[in-house]
């Protein structure tokens, strides 16, 4: 994309942000992390957002291996 510029934080399907924000609360209840109420994360510990985003990746992954796996079996 030459010349133009996209923010890492864009949503490809923006109607999928109800369902990631319920595995972020679930990965930090799983994880034992208090996620700031007033949703500034300024005072967040880096080791806690690296062990949360981590989570939420291999979390994001293994969903997609399962839909992967599934759609593989059907054919």
């Amino acid at each position: 994309m030459a010349g133009q510029s996209r923010s890492s934080n864009t949503l490809v399907v923006p109607q999928a942000n109800a369902a990631l924000q319920q595995l972020k609360y679930e990965a930090a209840q799983e994880l034992g992390i208090q996620i700031p109420a007033d949703g500034y994360y300024g005072n967040f510990a880096t080791r806690d957002a690296g062990s949360l985003g981590g989570y939420i990746t291999r979390k994001l992954v293994q969903i997609a291996e399962q839909q992967i796996s599934g759609q593989s079996q059907m054919r």
